[in-house]
């Protein structure tokens, strides 16, 4: 069973003003909030891959979709919230660090795949997402949370004025991230602990 956090530590979040969960996995974040009372003012975002055979229980559950990782599956995202007449929420997915085992467009063809996404009649593009590879934080790896800022502001001033946020940084380098233009940071570790071995 894959690793998750419990409902418990959702709640405990919330409770400490913590109004934004993010969730890797669909099947998990459906059973996780089934019957359970999510209050207005807190936000679900989809932080992991999203297989195209999830997108009807994700688009009913995340109020974000933050890895828009392919034109593909944002036009299938887009088919579907057209059946229900709902307008998603999305970021892009940008692979900066050109590491092959991460899912996201290529630097140079993030504008295209921006300007391609934003012209689909029930998304909403309103940012950018990047998860690094796991190496040593130095300058290169600073570069790779400047570049995605950058993209960001690219976006912006193509036209697409809804893309304002960044987010990028997990438990190890939130800092960073804070640093170089995050408006979203992904902590789990850092806030939870390590998740129980229940869950494993």
């Amino acid at each position: 069973m894959t690793k998750t956090y419990p409902f418990e530590s959702i709640q405990s979040a919330y409770d400490n003003n913590i109004l934004i969960i993010g969730e890797n996995k669909v099947q998990e974040a459906y059973d996780k909030f089934l019957n359970k009372t999510i209050p207005n003012n807190m936000e679900i975002h989809l932080i992991g891959h999203l297989q195209s055979n999830k997108i009807n229980k994700a688009i009913q559950l995340f109020d974000v979709i933050q890895t828009i990782d392919s034109l593909k599956l944002a036009k299938k995202l887009n088919s579907a919230c057209k059946r229900i007449d709902k307008n998603q929420r999305v970021y892009i997915q940008i692979n900066s660090g050109d590491d092959p085992s991460k899912y996201g467009f290529h630097i140079n063809e993030v504008l295209d795949a921006a300007k391609a996404i934003d012209d689909l009649s029930h998304i909403v593009l309103e940012g950018v997402m990047m998860i690094p590879p796991f190496i040593a934080i130095n300058d290169y790896y600073r570069s790779i949370f400047k570049k995605t800022k950058a993209m960001q502001l690219s976006i912006f001033n193509s036209g697409i004025i809804n893309c304002i946020n960044v987010s990028m940084g997990m438990s190890r380098d939130y800092q960073v991230a804070i640093e170089e233009g995050a408006t979203h940071i992904r902590i789990g570790t850092a806030l939870f602990g390590r998740r129980p071995s229940k869950y494993v």
